[in-house]
């Protein structure tokens, strides 16, 4: 049988990592982990943790992450086979018999890699021979260094159909044709796959040569500029990373990896001394791919071109990853100015220009905005609406709950600021004089009543009166917050009328100072015991509109939260075990919940009494 997976979790299981671990590294125990200095870089400070219950252990300096049979692999350095036997030993199971079929393509990829193995011989002498001449002189043309030349051993395939077969003739054209080297035409003739192109081996996790990607050296009309291996059974490129062994160790060290377009711009920043980038193999990043990044660094830098191409590529990538993200990770993007590739900054500007890119990525949900922001014009509101509607089907997409509601808040207020600006003054009015008597602006008897009837109670009682209160001192606010506040009166149908009387306002109130709600200009004030500092008049503006912002997350939060549970609870006969992990998953939401509201009526402002120097936490409903 094989080593499947199941036979790896029961090994997992019965070894105690931190006792392998420190049998070489000093623990101390940390709560529920054991903690202490990294092994795979130098630290001072203990960044390195390792938890038995979830059997990995991970490191906050270097990204340095697995379990027992990697740490026996990346620390021990024992080959995968030999440390799967090493510790099936110490756990007291028995190594399962190889599978014959999976034995027989082992010993086939074995065979396969002496193969491009060989190939790769082959074509370096080719370079450094005869006919290899115009190669070296392209190489050095574009500013190669003969260590940079070694190091990712380039070489050349000469411009002969047969040149390789000749070569590796010991190997037979079936071998030939399996690693990808030769190919056969309709006629049933076969041939070099690469011809007439500088090369570059495309090496796996370990560093073994699995494929090739090739360059023309003269570009002309018909002929493709880059030539990579088709796949098979060595190469998958959709799983591969070109450049990963030997970015891995370096992003180890520098806590970042660089994800760029082509292996020709990874070997340009090799050139300059940046050595922890990789690259995709001429698709865009796979879901596997994503997967082998997140495992060196929690959030790596992609950098694209800054022209259009790139910007689609960027965005081709951030719809891949946005289902994957997780807590602590996510994706960096760095876009260089139009025109240029990183060989083309760094030998225009310098090795510092990329480092000072690189050093200052954008976020995801800045890219995803920026690129939805601009992708048509706005200028009509069924176009905002179009905007709005793309924003939010990327968040459709995310699969972790946490991550999905905190994108769909910030674009939310992102979409409002843009397409709900304040409004310039009406035409005809004048500010007043502060403290100017006003008349009663245009809001009706109704809404007025109602505003009052909220503020003192009438619906609801504390926060939201708050809420009610602060958002008609800052009537500029409301659009800003219409999402939230529809939300709110879908979850909460005794809100409707309160989101109502807001909107209303919103079209006839106006900021006037300190003074924009009192009794004599119509607008109620806000109970005595309604205590927050965004009511407080000795508040800054912008400090006071970002309590606000808090307070009207809060409210509509729970109201939310409540939904989703009694949903959860509605569909318990049909998936108990789903519904019961669903129900203890938000009952812990709300109980976080809870707390931070506490934690928010604690922020209200000082009581004017002396010696009341408590206030009492103010309640939901």
């Amino acid at each position: 049988m094989a080593i499947t997976p199941q036979w790896k979790d029961e090994l997992r299981a019965r070894i105690a990592l931190s006792s392998l671990v420190q049998r070489s590294v000093k623990l101390t125990r940390a709560g529920r982990e054991w903690k202490g200095c990294c092994p795979f870089h130098d630290e001072k400070t203990p960044s390195f943790y390792v938890n038995d219950q979830k059997a990995f252990y991970h490191c906050f300096g270097c990204g340095a992450h697995g379990d027992a049979i990697s740490w026996m692999v990346d620390h021990a350095g024992l080959s995968f086979m030999d440390a799967i036997k090493e510790l099936a030993a110490m756990a007291g199971m028995e190594v399962p018999a190889p599978d014959p079929v999976q034995a027989k393509k082992a010993q086939q990829r074995a065979s396969l890699i002496d193969v491009t193995e060989a190939a790769q011989r082959f074509f370096v002498e080719s370079l450094a021979g005869p006919s290899g001449a115009a190669a070296r002189e392209y190489l050095q043309r574009r500013g190669f260094s003969a260590r940079i030349i070694g190091e990712f051993g380039f070489g050349w395939a000469p411009d002969d159909r047969q040149a390789l077969a000749k070569a590796l003739a010991q190997f037979g054209e079936d071998m030939l044709e399996g690693a990808g080297m030769r190919a056969a035409n309709e006629a049933g003739e076969r041939y070099d796959r690469f011809r007439g192109r500088v090369t570059l081996p495309i090496q796996d996790a370990r560093g073994r040569v699995i494929a090739f990607g090739a360059r023309v050296l003269n570009e002309r009309e018909g002929v493709a500029k880059y030539l990579n291996s088709s796949d098979t059974a060595l190469f998958d490129k959709g799983r591969t990373l070109y450049n990963l062994h030997r970015a891995a160790p370096a992003a180890r060290q520098s806590g970042r990896v660089v994800v760029v377009e082509g292996y020709m711009d990874v070997i340009a920043l090799a050139n300059a001394g940046i050595n922890d980038a990789v690259a995709p193999l001429g698709t865009a990043l796979t879901e596997m791919q994503l997967e082998l990044l997140w495992r060196m660094v929690e959030v790596p830098v992609l950098c694209f071109d800054g022209d259009a191409a790139g910007q689609r590529a960027a965005m081709r990538a951030i719809a891949r990853a946005l289902p994957l993200l997780a807590p602590m990770r996510s994706l960096a993007i760095v876009r260089l100015p139009a025109g240029l590739d990183p060989d083309d900054l760094i030998k225009t500007q310098g090795k510092d220009a990329m480092e000072r890119l690189l050093a200052s990525p954008a976020p995801l949900i800045d890219t995803l905005w920026e690129f939805e922001r601009d992708a048509q014009p706005l200028a009509t509101p069924e176009a905002k609406a179009g905007l709005k509607a793309r924003l939010m089907a990327h968040v459709e997409t995310i699969r972790d709950p946490e991550i999905k509601a905190l994108y769909r808040r910030e674009l939310s207020d992102r979409f409002s600021a843009f397409a709900y600006p304040p409004r310039a003054p009406r035409p005809g009015f004048t500010r007043p004089r502060r403290g100017a008597t006003l008349p009663p602006p245009g809001l009706s008897d109704e809404g007025r009543r109602r505003l009052r009837d909220i503020i003192h109670g009438g619906q609801r009682k504390g926060l939201l009166a708050a809420v009610v209160a602060g958002l008609a001192r800052y009537p500029q606010e409301i659009a800003r917050h219409a999402e939230a506040l529809s939300t709110l009166a879908r979850h909460d149908r005794t809100a409707a009328p309160l989101v109502e009387s807001l909107f209303e306002l919103a079209e006839t109130l106006d900021s006037h100072g300190a003074h924009a709600i009192c009794e004599s200009l119509g607008h109620p004030a806000p109970p005595a015991d309604i205590r927050y500092a965004f009511l407080d008049e000795g508040t800054a503006t912008g400090d006071a509109c970002e309590e606000l912002a808090e307070a009207v997350s809060l409210l509509v939060e729970r109201p939310a939260l409540e939904a989703a549970l009694a949903a959860t609870i509605a569909r318990f006969e049909s998936d108990p075990e789903g519904s019961f992990a669903e129900q203890a998953r938000l009952r812990a939401q709300l109980m976080t919940f809870d707390e931070r509201l506490k934690a928010f009526g604690r922020k209200k402002a000082a009581p004017v009494a002396m010696g009341d120097d408590s206030a009492p936490t103010e309640e939901m409903g």
